[in-house]
């Protein structure tokens, strides 16, 4: 299936990175931490990768993952030593070395959605779990995106269904282990407003389906005959994450 076409990753960070500034946008970010805190405590390995757009929307704190590592599409302001510059459809890390990947929203703003999963599912080491945030079509803030003018960046983005989700996961060999939601107010920018109508929120939260905004998906990438090994590393690198190294030339 063809999705809407999306801004370059480099000019779209920007974008996002000040809506999440924003009032609506902080509590997104802190339902998704929220979301975050439930699994990643029992998530455990060498390696932790989170691949989004805002270095500073780190959901990985309370990982008990050694070495973790941000990749963002451009260089940002607050970006740490552990930071990686790259899009999110060609990772530049070797196959199989990742114990915990998170996407934070690298699927909804993608050109092609399933290429990020593919790479992300490549870099996982057998065993290994992929932690999805993604916007929740089946809520009032799909319905919104539905009624209403997409305007970048928010809007803009798939919104992919979950059993779409499901299927690209079947596909990759990874198998999905738990799903919630979160965050299911209006999506009003007026905090006033917001306050008035939590009668939205406590009724979607009686509804037995996925409604909230925020989606998260842990899957576990599933491959038979592999047994998962602690990598030995041989050398030193300045980012505490295995990427490929170059090819020598005919110079030498």
């Amino acid at each position: 299936m063809k999705f809407s076409a999306q801004m370059p990753q480099h000019k779209l960070a920007p974008l996002l990175a000040e809506w999440f500034d924003s009032e609506l946008g902080q509590e997104l970010i802190e339902h998704e931490r929220a979301l975050a805190e439930q699994v990643l405590p029992t998530l455990f390995g060498y390696h932790l990768l989170q691949v989004g757009y805002d270095c500073r929307q780190t959901l990985f704190e309370t990982s008990p993952v050694s070495r973790k590592v941000m990749l963002i599409p451009a260089m940002q302001l607050g970006a740490g030593p552990f930071t990686i510059l790259a899009e999110h459809e060609e990772l530049p890390v070797l196959n199989n070395e990742v114990d915990v990947v998170i996407l934070h929203h690298a699927l909804d703003f993608a050109t092609n959605p399933h290429q990020v999963l593919r790479e992300a599912a490549r870099v996982l080491r057998p065993g290994g779990h992929l932690v999805s945030f993604s916007f929740n079509p089946a809520s009032y803030w799909g319905l919104r995106r539905l009624t209403r003018r997409r305007v970048p960046p928010m809007w803009s983005g798939h919104f992919i269904r979950l059993g779409r989700l499901h299927d690209w996961l079947s596909l990759l060999e990874m198998t999905e282990l738990k799903t919630r939601s979160a965050c299911h107010h209006l999506p009003l920018k007026s905090p006033k407003w917001r306050q008035r109508l939590r009668w939205f929120e406590k009724l979607s939260q009686r509804v037995p389906m996925h409604s909230g905004a925020t989606m998260m998906v842990l899957a576990r990438k599933d491959v038979v005959g592999m047994t998962p090994i602690k990598p030995e590393w041989r050398r030193r690198r300045i980012l505490s994450m295995p990427v490929p190294e170059p090819k020598p030339t005919a110079r030498g």
